[in-house]
């Protein structure tokens, strides 16, 4: 056999040719699957004051937080931990007021076909290494300490809602200017090129920028000719796009310059079931006015989740709101995206990658006696490329809500999904770039010479 050109020896010596992998199973393959416990909380402030208990789960839950509604995920810091970020705690901005924003460092212990636990614990959000609890050291908060937000938030008042009828704000939210779920919905976070985190919200719908500790650095961001009915600069204005129908998700490029955030719900004036992706610049901290237009699924009502595999194609959750106990059909499904073609009607194209209610699972790795898997929640929430042949894909199990999986209220389930189409993973994609640009500059000097 012949050897490889001195171009193809290029590209392998990248690692580029990894991309070009043996076909899968006909059918996505459940090869990783771990359970948290609906009922895991962390230390903090009393919450849920304003909630109502449900599944049996009674509130407030003294001087603890929720560890739950994980609805963003990003790489942790070492190999087979995560950072979840769960939303704003008990589902609306009136309940909320007591729950904090954090980020929470985990590690699944996959069941798998070769042996695993399926249970989670917590890591330390620096290192990566095993806690025996969520703790101060498996968390960030996030914080306004030098007021950069341009309104009040709930630090600023003396009783939550600033009622004098409401509990007392508690002392840690006040001293340390603590974001609570009264004051921002996030849903959506990611990490720029310069390390800080930029988390997408639904109540302005903002983009909220702070550094790696969770500090604010900046006012927030709006989304110029949109404002939801929570928006504190509505000012007796109409909003023009539904509640909780901001930034559901977001994604960045593989380079950590551009954003791209999507509405879960439509602008009014838009066709219905058409959902806005705006692109803004890391470097000007404004939006670019690029735009595009996404499509929901006759059967979808709403996104999950987005995230990159490169400069111009992503994967985007879509689901509806029926689950296993009922509501009719559950439509759970990932599709991948290209926002550089476009059909006749304007949309970006929309290609099925994963029908999360067709899953095979020939070992049955989460134990219900079936070799298929289904994953009927209401909220799926987050999506993480691990490699071109794995996802990672969990549930926002809306605590303390029920009726997803069962009547009592859902655990938070970790899925790796092997895929039946690979998809370049971002970091494979920018070294092809990489190496395509270094292979054409071999092949320009070898020509001249």
């Amino acid at each position: 056999m012949k050897s490889k050109t001195p171009a193809l020896r290029l590209l392998a010596a990248l690692g580029c040719v990894a991309l070009s992998l043996p076909a899968a199973a006909q059918l996505n393959t459940l090869v990783g699957w771990a359970k948290m416990p609906a009922n895991t909380f962390a230390d903090g402030p009393t919450s849920g004051q304003f909630a109502s208990g449900a599944g049996g789960n009674p509130l407030p839950l003294l001087n603890k937080q929720p560890v739950q509604g994980f609805s963003a995920v990003l790489n942790g810091p070492s190999a087979g931990s995560f950072l979840y970020m769960p939303d704003n705690g008990f589902g609306t901005q009136g309940n909320s007021g007591d729950t904090l924003l954090r980020m929470y460092a985990v590690t699944p212990d996959f069941k798998t076909a070769l042996g695993g636990s399926g249970t989670v614990s917590a890591a330390n959000y620096q290192t990566g290494s095993s806690l025996p609890a969520f703790n101060a050291d498996s968390r960030i908060n996030l914080a306004d300490p030098d007021r950069k937000l341009g309104f009040k938030i709930q630090a600023d008042y003396t009783n939550y809602y600033n009622n004098a009828a409401n509990p007392l704000v508690d002392a840690s939210i006040r001293s340390g200017r603590l974001l609570t779920g009264a004051d921002f919905d996030i849903e959506s976070v990611r990490k720029d090129k310069n390390g800080n985190l930029w988390f997408g919200d639904e109540f302005g719908p903002f983009l909220v920028k702070a550094d790696a500790t969770g500090k604010v650095l900046r006012a927030e961001v709006g989304l110029p000719g949109v404002m939801a009915p929570q928006n504190p600069h509505l000012n007796g204005g109409v909003a023009n796009l539904p509640g909780s129908g901001g930034f559901e998700g977001m994604a960045i490029n593989p380079a950590g310059d551009k954003l791209y955030t999507l509405l879960e719900k439509s602008v009014a004036g838009d066709a219905a079931g058409t959902l806005r992706i705006n692109e803004f610049s890391i470097d000007s901290e404004s939006y670019t006015g690029a735009s595009f237009r996404y499509k929901l699924d006759a059967a979808g009502v709403a996104i999950g989740d987005m995230t990159a595999l490169n400069d111009h194609e992503f994967i985007i959750i879509e689901r509806n709101n029926a689950t296993a106990t009922g509501g009719g059909t559950p439509f759970k499904k990932l599709f991948r995206i290209d926002i550089n073609r476009v059909d006749a009607q304007g949309y970006v194209s929309k290609t099925e990658l994963v029908d999360l209610m067709n899953i095979a699972d020939p070992n049955d790795l989460n134990g219900d006696g079936k070799t298929s898997f289904t994953f009927p929640f209401v909220t799926i929430e987050s999506v993480l490329v691990l490699d071109a042949n794995t996802l990672l894909i969990a549930n926002d199990n809306n605590y303390p809500g029920t009726g997803g999986r069962d009547l009592g209220s859902d655990n938070t389930e970790f899925l790796k999904i092997q895929l039946a189409n690979p998809v370049p993973e971002p970091s494979s994609y920018a070294m092809l770039l990489g190496g395509l640009g270094l292979m054409g500059a071999w092949l320009r000097r070898r020509k001249a010479a």
